[in-house]
């Protein structure tokens, strides 16, 4: 069970809900309706929870994936979601519909403190949906970063777990499900074209090869020496069932049949839908050259975000941020004592030896264990920074070869809520080049502890909260917390070496960069050229990385400006709380308010810490 603050957080959410909600009406005497105003809060709010559940519920029956990401198995565990125009237009009828209900038939006045902040982030959630069906075509469904191409063998991969017979079976029943599911994917590609939406030309070369490899070996290729990616995966998976060697050969058969009949015309027929449709592409980067492009983007923003930041306010942070780092960096520069300019120490990072693991093997070993032992670490030093912690494990992994080629540098993919399935954070170890040493502790602490991990983890495991807020996100309140906790462990002793301190400030830096470079692709009309040069410019990356998180700026419009708007926030009301408590600042109850809620969106987030700071205040 994970502890908490429930006094504090109680009076907070309080305070929070009759902030946002105005004061409440006065409620009926008990003599008036016969029941008592604590009955009726109990019996309401119950309403509103078991509603929220049956809500949850009918999602997850809608999408077999997601069952699939919790832990969950039902009949549906072979199944793809449906991705069709049909079923957006069924879902947008439904959210009107449940919007409807919330607004018409729920009295907020007689609901208990949790379920009415509940309410509030439903309600807020429900209008950002069907604002959002607006652009539902404002998106690249093939794309280096998360297309549907190297996205459902990773799904098969990493989520469909094999522990019976049955099991099996659904894994070569989603094999079989491939060509239908790409049907669906081809026509939505093509209707995105009719109204003006194509991904820029250098998308489709990265997009073609990972569908090629994805049908290289066997059993696509009689004289292939090796086994196909998802073949292996199967193989791999049956062989250590307890069933008999016969029952396992079936198996592994039938889903030799499948990768053969279904899994390779899926992945042809969408080549050849590719390579048509990369003829007519363009070298246009940003979302204006889109219908409303201007439009969306200031959507994007908004969503992305949680903040009515413009294109051209989130750009000068950006700018005043850049500024700042390499003035710190500079001060790193002349504790270790290198004699030149910034510029030159930055080409001294990204080429000096010492820096960097080999491109072998064995440098890739000693990285993962490496990164491993500073997880280690981490989770030794937690009771100094937290009252919560997550019980789910952590496993640090390499992306696999079929996908890391185009993949990102690195990223977390979620646990189940039972422990089943650990969390794990990926790092992506094709270019060691890409992957200095002196990065390797701020990445550790953003993807795992205590960043992507601790978060998601301690909001699944939540008690008594609605499922939707256990395993919804906001992109500025994750990613946000992600970078502000590069910056903790420096507050508590680590990042000793200076080297390391200055890949904290690097990796920071990076994501100043990215406010200036994604609103300039998306905004201002720079090309890909120039938001490369930008980084290359003021970063210590290498070149490969700058290519690669423009080409994410670009298929991604908004996201990458998350981080550092979320840290930001996160980071104001940390010294907000700070000056209003003086000698009563606790950090530990301070990051329980941040994630004992789950995840929230930046203007919700800020109305708690202003809660709690008003519950400290009154304290004797």
């Amino acid at each position: 069970m994970i502890k908490k603050l429930k006094r504090v957080l109680w009076y907070s959410a309080v305070v929070f809900v009759t902030t946002i909600l105005g004061c409440k009406k006065t409620l009926k005497e008990p003599a008036e309706t016969g029941i008592s105003n604590e009955i009726l809060i109990a019996q309401a709010s119950e309403r509103l929870n078991t509603w929220f559940e049956e809500k949850f519920q009918e999602e997850l029956n809608n999408y077999p994936e997601r069952q699939t990401y919790l832990g969950i198995k039902t009949a549906d565990y072979g199944k793809w979601n449906d991705i069709s125009g049909k079923k957006q237009t069924e879902q947008l009828a439904l959210t009107k519909k449940r919007l409807k209900y919330l607004k018409d038939s729920v009295d907020t006045n007689y609901l208990d403190t949790n379920s009415l902040l509940s309410y509030t982030i439903a309600v807020q959630d429900h209008k950002n949906a069907i604002k959002d069906y607006e652009y539902r075509l404002y998106n690249y469904p093939v794309n280096q970063m998360h297309g549907i191409q190297s996205g459902k063998p990773a799904f098969l991969i990493n989520m469909h777990r094999i522990a019976t017979k049955s099991d099996a079976e659904a894994y070569i029943s989603r094999l079989k499900g491939l060509q239908p599911l790409f049907e669906q994917l081809i026509e939505n590609l093509k209707i995105r074209e009719k109204n003006g939406i194509l991904p820029p030309k250098f998308v489709y070369v990265m997009v073609l090869d990972d569908s090629r490899n994805i049908i290289k070996g066997k059993p696509f290729e009689a004289e292939a020496k090796e086994e196909s990616t998802l073949l292996a995966d199967f193989k791999k998976k049956v062989t250590a069932l307890e069933v008999s060697d016969t029952e396992k050969t079936t198996l592994i058969n039938q889903a030799t049949e499948a990768l053969i009949k279904s899994v390779k015309p899926a992945y042809e027929a969408l080549i050849t839908m590719v390579e048509d449709q990369q003829k007519r592409a363009t070298s246009d980067d940003g979302v204006w050259k889109f219908p409303k492009g201007k439009d969306f983007y200031a959507h994007a923003l908004q969503r992305t975000t949680t903040t009515n930041l413009t294109a051209e306010e989130i750009h000068k942070i950006g700018l005043d941020e850049v500024t700042r780092i390499h003035e710190e960096m500079e001060s790193i520069m002349k504790k270790v004592k290198f004699e030149g300019s910034l510029q030159e120490f930055f080409e001294f990072m990204r080429t000096d030896e010492q820096f960097y693991y080999p491109n072998t093997k064995e440098g890739k070993a000693a990285y993962l264990a490496k990164a491993t032992a500073l997880i280690d670490t981490m989770k030794t030093k937690l009771d100094q920074l937290f009252i919560s912690k997550p019980k789910a494990d952590l496993v640090v992994k390499a992306v696999e070869p079929f996908r890391e080629k185009s993949a990102g540098k690195a990223f977390y993919n979620r646990g189940t809520p039972d422990g089943s399935r650990p969390g794990y954070y990926y790092a992506n170890l094709y270019d060691m080049g890409s992957m200095p040493k002196y990065q390797m502790e701020a990445l550790a602490y953003h993807e795992g502890l205590p960043g992507h991990h601790m978060q998601i983890s301690i909001a699944q495991e939540l008690e008594n909260v609605p499922k939707f807020r256990k395993y919804g996100g906001y992109t500025a309140y994750i990613e946000g917390w992600g970078l502000y906790n590069e910056l903790v462990p420096k507050e508590i002793g680590l990042y000793s070496d200076p080297y390391s301190d200055f890949g904290r400030l690097a990796m920071e830096l990076w994501r100043a960069c990215r406010l200036v470079v994604d609103t300039g692709i998306h905004a201002k009309k720079w090309t890909r050229e120039e938001g490369i040069a930008y980084y290359k410019n003021n970063t210590p990356n290498s070149e490969r990385d700058a290519i690669k998180m423009v080409e994410r700026h670009i298929v991604m419009p908004s996201q990458a400006t998350a981080y550092k708007v979320g840290m930001l926030k996160i980071l104001e009301l940390r010294k907000k709380t700070k000056t209003a408590l003086g000698e009563k600042f606790d950090i530990r109850e301070f990051h329980d308010v941040i994630l004992t809620n789950g995840a929230v969106p930046l203007n919700i987030l800020e109305e708690l810490v202003e809660a709690y700071i008003t519950t400290k205040k009154k304290e004797a």
